[in-house]
């Protein structure tokens, strides 16, 4: 398994103090785990998606990731209703770790309140969160 070497967080996402990020487009955003988090899990083996049409509510458990480690909820960054659930991730859930910010994308939200988004933290503040490694 190819994983992402070292930690990044890109400037244009949004990210959630429990290692979740958004890429917020007008009333819709992508939502994904970070490097952060996928590094914590490990090996990912399978994602347990909700339904397209389920509402999600910023800072709750909406989905879970389970790795070779432990199962872990995933939690919104913000609120709306799922439209799309990244299909490539049923047959190979990895891609989490291979590409957290791109094809391991987990679902795409139509957003109740796009103005949530103010409450989440730029990508300075989500790294000066983490902490230090020794």
């Amino acid at each position: 398994m190819t994983r992402v070497p070292e930690a990044t967080y890109p400037d244009d996402l949004s990210y959630h103090p429990e290692h979740d990020w958004a890429r917020v487009d007008g009333d819709e955003a992508v939502f994904g785990i970070t490097w952060y988090a996928q590094d914590l899990l490990g090996e990912v083996v399978f994602f347990e998606a909700p339904a397209a049409g389920a509402t999600v509510t910023a800072g709750e458990s909406y989905a879970e990731v389970e790795s070779v480690k432990a199962v872990s909820d995933v939690i919104a960054p913000l609120s709306g209703e799922i439209v799309a659930v990244n299909p490539a991730l049923s047959d190979a859930p990895e891609t989490i770790n291979q590409d957290p910010y791109g094809e391991g994308w987990l679902v795409r939200v139509r957003l109740a309140d796009p103005s949530e988004a103010t409450a989440l933290l730029d990508a300075d503040a989500y790294k000066a969160s983490l902490p230090a490694t020794s």
